[in-house]
């Protein structure tokens, strides 16, 4: 067969891109950056062909997300709105307010960011602990729910009641995983995977071994040594769990489990026998958000509200049954991630 000039010139061409972008992948580098960030750890993945160090800017962007919505920290945007100090919100305030609100809405207000007194004064957070009773929970409660709090259009918060305190712990975390991953999406990083405290978001695939990416979720009732109960594959996808297997306590008189997460309706810890929620989504806010939800419910509300977001999350929440013994409740997607 006798081929022109003009097609080898294409063929030798064709051939010619495809060994330079396979050298261009080959080239590309893992970088693996760890630090500290938000009380917990941070333990960051990606490739580089020309093996980029982005620790200064990722510390950048947690540093932003702490001085807008971190409640350690006094000269914060939130912690100067939950002491009445006027104060203009910021952009990184403004989404995650915003998304709370979408949150609390879609979840009948299990969901509630102004809960923060409430953690509080059961000792579950930077404020102090008080000694409660049924009149203090009432007292609280009163000013307890999103629909007390409002962002006006000029960028501040109105509070109806100035002892509304608010707190975006149970999805900032998520956020910045979710900003981290817009950062090197920005710089045509296209394979990474991100994890702050746990809550991670992956990017393509892991190129070291031309595989999706792997995580684990922990054994709820893990020993000193570690243990895992799951292992999944992701790709283009977030994953946040929530789990209250270390931070709960039992009533003496009653011997009922009751865990940190409260509940908003009855402004106290949630007795359940929830142990973790792990939950799959786009964006690892929502995914951050829909674990704590998931804590804060029963597991029949649970499956209504993933019922009725299935074509968004997915779930694998981890239960006692009434004799004690781990149970798994885990959505059909959910599954097609995991690996045997």
């Amino acid at each position: 067969m006798a081929f022109s000039t003009k097609s080898l010139f294409h063929i030798l061409l064709i051939a010619f891109l495809f060994i330079a972008c396979n050298k261009r992948e080959k080239r590309s580098q893992l970088v693996h950056l760890i630090g500290n960030a938000q009380g917990t750890t941070y333990s960051i993945k990606y490739f580089d062909s020309i093996n980029r160090d982005y620790q200064p800017q990722i510390d950048s962007i947690i540093e932003a997300v702490d001085l807008s919505m971190s409640t350690y920290i006094p000269n914060s945007i939130i912690s100067k709105i939950n002491s009445n100090i006027r104060v203009k919100t910021d952009t990184l305030f403004r989404e995650v307010f915003y998304k709370s609100v979408e949150i609390w809405q879609q979840t009948d207000s299990i969901f509630d960011p102004t809960v923060g007194a409430l953690v509080n004064a059961w000792g579950f957070g930077p404020g102090e602990k008080i000694e409660m009773d049924s009149l203090k929970v009432d007292s609280i409660l009163k000013f307890t729910g999103l629909d007390k709090v409002s962002l006006r259009p000029d960028g501040y918060i109105k509070k109806e009641f100035k002892d509304t305190y608010l707190d975006f712990n149970a999805i900032a975390q998520g956020f910045t995983v979710d900003l981290v991953a817009r950062f090197f999406e920005s710089k045509k990083v296209e394979n990474y995977l991100v994890e702050i405290g746990g809550e991670i978001r992956a990017g393509g695939k892991n190129l070291s071994n031309n595989f999706d990416w792997l995580v684990a979720i922990d054994h709820p009732q893990q020993t000193e040594n570690g243990g895992l109960i799951a292992t999944l594959k992701l790709k283009n996808m977030a994953l946040a769990t929530s789990g209250n297997y270390r931070k709960f306590f039992i009533d003496t008189l009653t011997g009922e489990r009751y865990v940190h997460t409260i509940n908003p309706k009855t402004g106290y810890p949630q007795r359940s026998n929830v142990l973790s929620a792990s939950v799959l989504a786009a964006q690892c806010m929502d995914a951050d958000g829909y674990a704590t939800v998931f804590m804060a419910s029963d597991l029949e509300k649970s499956k209504k509200i993933l019922d009725s977001l299935a074509s968004k999350m997915d779930a694998y929440i981890l239960y006692l049954d009434e004799n004690g013994n781990l149970q798994k409740y885990i959505t059909p997607g959910f599954k097609s991630y995991l690996i045997d």
